[in-house]
């Protein structure tokens, strides 16, 4: 009876149309990838409100074209789940993730005479898969009012600046500054990391202050946390504080001595449908008139050479790469954090869920 061939035949038919089915399914994910617009993710807050400004509206203005923002907050599994569902084209990326995710073939190499040259920025802004950005600084913040702290030494002196203080959590920066405030020279930081000796020098420095910490993961909680008196010191990003004191009347203070100086950098995501877009964007984003607006809306240093040359004085004065601000600071090691990532976060989760501290 035809029935009775009806399940065999059917069985058949949908292994022989499995590839075919797959196939369109691919296509039809690729025809939505390549309508979308493009999509650029930042860190959210009151930087990304600055880059809108200072980018993202002027660069649909200029081209007719639409831009969407998201905002993310780091690390290396968002990114690799953006790469597999390819929902992103543009990403702001910490030094690290731009050389892992560029090593494990997440991102798109970028040649240097598609964004301008090499000459075109200052020295090490460009990477084989990214474009530098911003330079910041995580800084020692505080509420002013009482004694000013002088630097990382205070922050771990409980005894004289009484009160919580609130740290950024992970190894990333923590370490360093520990070992800044043990009294270490900038320079001899991370040779004394890539040692058991120096780790275990940054942890002792921590534990002296383990049950003072409260640890934060946005860069939005430092100023509040400030603000609000549930602690008297921060590591902080220098934008954050800057943009409490303006748009909150907050009244924190900034110590620069012994900044930990970062770059960040755009990165475009491996196959993505809009990269002609991207590079466009990034050649735009370059032009150093168009990056010069940043800076008044947000204290952070910016890469294309000549950038910063006609910018006020009193705007220099707060940025992270002004020279008075720059003395003595410690540029964080993209490399050395690229290799020790892994084993340092792994050490840091351990120390960080066997005791006090929140």
């Amino acid at each position: 009876m035809p029935q009775q061939g009806t399940p065999s035949a059917w069985r058949i038919g949908r292994r022989r149309l499995a590839p075919v089915a797959l196939a369109l399914a691919a296509t039809a994910r690729s025809a939505r990838a390549q309508a979308r617009d493009l999509t650029v993710v930042s860190w959210g807050g009151a930087y990304q409100d600055a880059q809108r400004e200072a980018f993202f509206r002027p660069f649909q203005r200029a081209t007719g074209g639409r831009l969407l923002e998201e905002t993310w907050d780091g690390g290396m599994e968002s990114l690799r789940d953006a790469s597999r569902t390819a929902r992103w084209d543009l990403v702001q990326v910490e030094g690290d993730e731009l050389l892992l995710g560029c090593q494990e073939g997440l991102l798109e190499p970028i040649p240097a005479d598609e964004v301008g040259g090499a000459d075109h920025y200052v020295p090490g802004a460009l990477a084989r898969c990214g474009v530098g950005n911003i330079l910041y600084g995580f800084v020692l913040s505080y509420r002013r009012g009482g004694v000013a702290p002088g630097g990382w030494g205070d922050f771990f002196d409980t005894a004289r600046f009484h009160g919580p203080r609130g740290m950024r959590r992970g190894a990333k920066t923590t370490l360093e500054i520990a070992l800044l405030g043990d009294g270490m020279a900038p320079e001899a930081v991370y040779p004394a990391l890539a040692t058991e000796e120096g780790v275990a020098r940054a942890f002792r420095r921590l534990d002296a202050i383990r049950p003072d910490i409260r640890w934060w993961d946005q860069g939005s909680e430092p100023p509040r946390a400030l603000s609000a008196g549930e602690v008297t010191m921060a590591v902080a990003y220098n934008g954050r504080i800057d943009a409490a004191n303006r748009e909150d009347s907050a009244d924190l203070g900034i110590v620069w001595s012994g900044q930990l100086l970062a770059q960040d950098s755009w990165a475009i995501l491996k196959g993505s449908p809009n990269r002609q877009r991207a590079l466009a964007f990034l050649r735009f984003v370059g032009d150093p008139a168009v990056q010069a607006g940043l800076p008044p809306r947000i204290p952070y240093g910016v890469t294309a050479k000549g950038a910063e040359d006609g910018l006020p004085d009193d705007v220099l004065a707060n940025l992270p790469t002004a020279p008075d601000n720059a003395r003595g600071a410690l540029r964080v090691d993209d490399a050395f954090w690229h290799a020790n990532l892994d084993r340092l976060e792994r050490r840091f989760a351990a120390w960080a869920n066997s005791g006090p501290g929140r």
